[in-house]
């Protein structure tokens, strides 16, 4: 492979071998793809007269970041979606007392914990007002009054709470769904009896911590 070496010519050198002609048409092709590449929207005849003049502006595009896709958010299941699935439904195989005495325990140390502990000189109007607010899957209610004689004397543990509805496990592992409407429901825990009025608690557990309860003499069902 020969070697190429590369050495200066002086003018009259250049001249005799047109190094100069050959040099001042690669510039002014240069300087014309430039200008095409660089001015786009501008025709040829414009470019050739921007070469006459002694100063080229040269326009400057900035590359627009193409914008994120915004995250599409899961949207939940509707209260219709979870009827169908039957989510919240319990199989006929869990319905035993016995399987949810632990959960009464918890529910239990997590009322003690509310109440600072259900001290004998504590006042009984702060427990009913804690209770009142606090969550009651796990506790052990029984029905005391109703319009509808049949469910009076309903006793256990309270599984499910809807916005109208108890739904409570008995001792001989029986699920009733008892209405809050018309009927007055005790709480126990450490000898302290709290009553609620179901017409009057007819809210769903998550709003009733922000619902301020009036105290009243005396309510009828």
């Amino acid at each position: 492979m020969k070697a190429v070496i590369y050495h200066a010519f002086s003018h009259k050198e250049a001249k005799d071998h047109h190094v100069q002609e050959l040099g001042t048409q690669r510039a002014e092709a240069f300087v014309r793809a430039f200008l095409k590449q660089s001015i786009p929207h501008m025709s040829q005849q414009d470019c050739e007269s921007h070469l006459q003049r002694k100063a080229v502006i040269l326009e400057y595009f900035t590359r627009l970041k193409p914008k994120p896709r915004p995250k599409k958010k899961s949207k939940g299941l509707s209260a219709k979606q979870r009827r169908e699935l039957r989510l919240f439904d319990i199989k006929p195989e869990q319905q035993r007392y016995s399987l949810f005495l632990p959960l009464h325990e918890l529910w239990k140390q997590y009322i003690r914990d509310l109440c600072n502990g259900l001290k004998p000189d504590t006042q009984p109007q702060m427990i009913q007002a804690k209770l009142l607010k606090a969550d009651l899957h796990g506790a052990v209610i029984s029905v005391t009054k109703s319009k509808c004689p049949s469910y009076v004397g309903v006793t256990g543990i309270l599984l499910q709470e809807t916005k109208h509805v108890f739904k409570i496990i008995t001792k001989e592992d029986h699920l009733k769904v008892i209405p809050k409407q018309n009927c007055v429901f005790t709480v126990e825990i450490d000898d302290f009896i709290s009553y609620i009025y179901g017409s009057k608690f007819q809210l769903r557990a998550s709003e009733r911590s922000a619902k301020k309860f009036k105290s009243k003499g005396t309510i009828d069902l």
